[in-house]
């Protein structure tokens, strides 16, 4: 085979295991809802904003202090399109890069009662496929979270708290051990794009690496397969 072939089955491969392992929720502890929540359609995405990408790079800086102000939900659509929508007109590919295009990654927001517009609070899981979110478990639970990070209690004043995962298992099928480093550079691309797009909202956005993995998950609801790696607070900067 060549190596466009190569690619393109590797591209392939990733769309068909995303179909079929699809997200199972309340496979963790934690509060989490039985039986299956309705998905909730997010607002569509914006492919035009206001600021450039040069003035986004130059702004940019990791915030530690929030305000007590809800995001709106085109706000919250556009954080989450921006780190793993579907970019790809009629297609499958996404925002950030991921080896084979395999897409070990998935997405999660914890949100307050009063975070973003017309959503209730709870953890929600992102599904790039239709642009939607399922919430998997009840409550809000940044504060927990902040204390599992190390008591870094700032995190818990964000808006939203919005956890990069990796399911390992995606991408070692192709690429073996190798596999994990993929996964650690895609999560990078996916925390930049976070950082870029809050600053083209007037959002800020910190990042987080020291937290307790498994409590994280278990409070959240994430099931046990997927590693957290890291926690972006994004809201209005205080």
């Amino acid at each position: 085979m060549t190596r466009r072939q190569v690619l393109r089955a590797g591209a392939a491969l990733g769309f068909v295991l995303s179909t079929l392992l699809p997200f199972k929720a309340g496979k963790a502890s934690g509060k989490k809802i039985t039986g299956e929540e309705e998905a909730m359609n997010l607002k569509a995405p914006l492919p035009d904003g206001s600021v450039s990408v040069e003035r986004a790079i130059k702004q940019r800086r990791t915030v530690r202090s929030f305000m007590d102000r809800p995001v709106s939900a085109q706000q919250f659509s556009q954080i989450l399109w921006a780190g793993q929508g579907i970019t790809q007109d009629r297609g499958f590919k996404r925002a950030a890069p991921s080896g084979g295009a395999l897409y070990p990654m998935d997405l999660y927001a914890s949100i307050g009662a009063n975070s973003v517009v017309g959503m209730e609070e709870g953890v929600y899981h992102y599904e790039p496929r239709d642009h939607s979110v399922q919430k998997i478990t009840e409550g809000d639970w940044r504060r927990d979270v902040a204390v599992a990070s190390l008591n870094q209690m700032w995190m818990a004043d964000a808006a939203m708290l919005i956890i990069v995962t990796a399911e390992y298992n995606r991408i070692t099928i192709k690429y073996g051990k190798r596999g994990i480093r993929y996964a650690l550079i895609e999560s990078g691309c996916i925390g930049q794009n976070i950082f870029l797009q809050s600053q083209g909202l007037g959002l800020e956005a910190g990042i987080v690496g020291a937290f307790k993995d498994r409590e994280v998950a278990n409070l959240l609801g994430i099931e046990k397969t997927r590693e957290p790696l890291i926690i972006l607070p994004v809201g209005w900067p205080g």
